[in-house]
């Protein structure tokens, strides 16, 4: 196994390069016009068709952290991991069906002009803020720090830096264009990260099925896989008993079995993709019925994304265990990269594609999203209010270019530790802190005309205290075993909450409190939004759609419950 790029890999590496570039500079010089009109800059308002929605909604919700990440879970937990996809599915209806009327309803344009409108600008100013800091010190620098890292094993481990600011200004060439750029090239990027992904879990399972003697087929592959990892098939992890090996017991920390899906994931995947401005964007400058197509559209996708990011991860698991891997570079999180070293010359470079385009679409939307909430929600409201339409795309690209260059310069040297603790869980620990007091403010919002802006400043500060209490000093505090939780030895000398069940617990508590203080304000606050039962319907052509996503996951629980 030859491990490093061959010209080969160089030139199908170079070729996407190009037909990527060229096809953002041909989108880029029709749509100049932009340049003069900022909501169309940041939002393409009223350009985008359904298919580049959904094929931007998943460049840029798959990236190194996922392509790394979740081929590591993978190879640890198996297929359980792939809740996090096919749930996101299931979220992705409830967002078209239900979320994105009420955005598109009331003209929101920002997650944070949201908060302005339903609560106070209070809670949209911190908010904006928060959002910020951990766009570009949390999301952008790990996605580049892992992108970097992946892509400099393959290409021989001497180019780290080079390969980090290589990223960077890839990413700068499409985002700098506006968000219909980066939409557009997107639907590019899709198509290589699933023909690329496809490849790299075709040649995963050929290779099982060489190994084992049943030959060059992938059905065959798939078969030794289950027959010798059953355990790596199973959807719902068994909660752990007192005779249960440190090894389940750190699977049920990291997935706690029924209780996920009645806590955390689901807080996870709405908060996400739906009150999120890295990924609502795509849809909030289009009209309703082609903003529904398209996440759904992203839904469909979503099914396919476990055979790309997660399968990898099994067939490494197998070859190691039966010594066709001797070792792992990084422990589970190599597991990526060990299965790309029995790629051929060519395809390699393929995979290698596939890998930059996941990293380079999640940046480039990130930078957007940063410049838009800097531009709409800061700059225009605090610092020039004055400033015309011209004048906000120049102050937004000034943005993107000034939040590229802090990622790079805090991950040169990985001043943020990123990879001591590895990239996913690092994205996962800081943003799950906040996500329960976030979807809480959100959904009341929405959905509740009672709640007040005092509730929501309340809550998202409850939320956050919640989260650091269960997750770090309840066991502690309280015993690690209460009618609320257990807690379970985390191998490490103290005891841990699954983490998906500390969300859980945060979200209902901070719902309560939110509750509670909204019932000392009016029936119906000022600020509601006007909501009505036609916001909510969908038209045939939209419920055949979710119809068939739906079947597909009952058919694929019932497969691998």
């Amino acid at each position: 196994m030859n491990q490093n790029l061959a010209f080969a890999d160089y030139a199908v590496f170079i070729i996407y390069f190009i037909v990527v570039t060229t096809y953002g500079f041909t989108i880029y010089h029709k749509r100049k016009k932009d340049e003069q009109d900022a909501k169309a800059y940041f939002l393409a308002e009223g350009n985008l068709t359904w298919w580049a929605i959904g094929a931007s909604l998943i460049a840029s919700n798959i990236s190194a952290e996922q392509f790394i990440g979740m081929s590591g879970e993978g190879f640890f937990l198996g297929i359980a991991v792939a809740a996090y996809e096919w749930l996101a599915a299931v979220a992705l209806i409830i967002v078209a069906v239900w979320f994105i009327p009420v955005y598109l309803k009331n003209k929101i344009y920002t997650m944070p002009q949201f908060l302005k409108t339903r609560y106070n600008e209070s809670t949209a100013l911190i908010m904006a803020v928060f959002w910020l800091f951990l766009y570009v010190f949390v999301n952008l620098t790990s996605i580049l720090y892992l992108g970097a890292v992946a892509i400099n094993g393959l290409a021989g481990g001497e180019y780290l830096h080079v390969i980090m600011v290589g990223l960077a200004l890839f990413a700068l060439l499409i985002s700098l264009g506006g968000m219909k750029v980066v939409a557009y090239t997107d639907v590019i990027q899709v198509a290589v990260l699933i023909i690329g992904g496809l490849v790299t879990s075709y040649i995963a399972l050929t290779t099982v099925g060489q190994y084992f003697g049943v030959g060059e087929n992938a059905i065959a592959g798939f078969k030794v896989l289950m027959r010798e990892a059953p355990e790596h098939f199973k959807m719902i992890i068994p909660k752990p008993t007192a005779t249960s090996s440190q090894l389940d017991i750190d699977k049920y920390l990291t997935f706690p079995g029924l209780m996920s899906y009645l806590a955390g994931i689901w807080i996870i995947n709405l908060n996400y993709w739906g009150c999120n401005q890295y990924i609502t964007q795509r849809a909030l400058g289009a009209d309703l019925q082609t903003a529904r197509t398209g996440i759904l559209f992203a839904g469909m996708l979503k099914l396919l994304m476990p055979l790309i990011v997660m399968l990898p991860g099994i067939a490494a698991y197998v070859l190691y265990q039966n010594g066709h891997l001797t070792k792992l570079v990084g422990g589970k999180d190599g597991a990526y990269s060990a299965v790309l070293t029995f790629l051929p010359t060519g395809l390699k470079g393929l995979s290698v594609a596939a890998l930059t385009a996941a990293i380079v679409a999640s940046l480039a939307g990130k930078v957007n999203s940063i410049s838009t909430i800097y531009t709409l929600d800061i700059h225009k409201k605090y610092i020039q209010k004055e400033a015309g339409e011209k004048q906000q795309v120049n102050i937004g690209r000034i943005a993107v270019f000034a939040a590229m260059l802090l990622a790079v310069l805090f991950t040169w040297n990985d001043i943020l530790g990123i990879g001591g603790v590895g990239g996913f869980t690092y994205i996962q620990k800081y943003t799950g802190f906040i996500s329960p007091g976030v979807f809480a403010m959100f959904f009341l919002g929405m959905f509740w005309k009672r709640t007040t802006g005092t509730a929501a400043i309340v809550g998202v500060i409850l939320g956050f205290v919640l989260s650091v209490l269960f997750n770090e000093y309840a066991p502690m505090l309280f015993g690690n075993e209460t009618l609320l939780y257990t807690a379970y030895p985390n191998g490490k000398g103290a005891f841990e909450i699954p983490f998906h069940i500390c969300m859980g617990l945060s979200f209902f508590f901070t719902m309560l409190a939110m509750i509670a203080i909204s019932f000392a304000g009016p029936k119906v606050n000022p600020k509601a939004f006007e909501i009505d039962s036609e916001m909510f319907k969908v038209k045939p052509q939209t419920t055949v759609l979710i119809v068939i996503t739906l079947l597909v996951i009952v058919a694929l629980y019932v497969k691998f419950w």
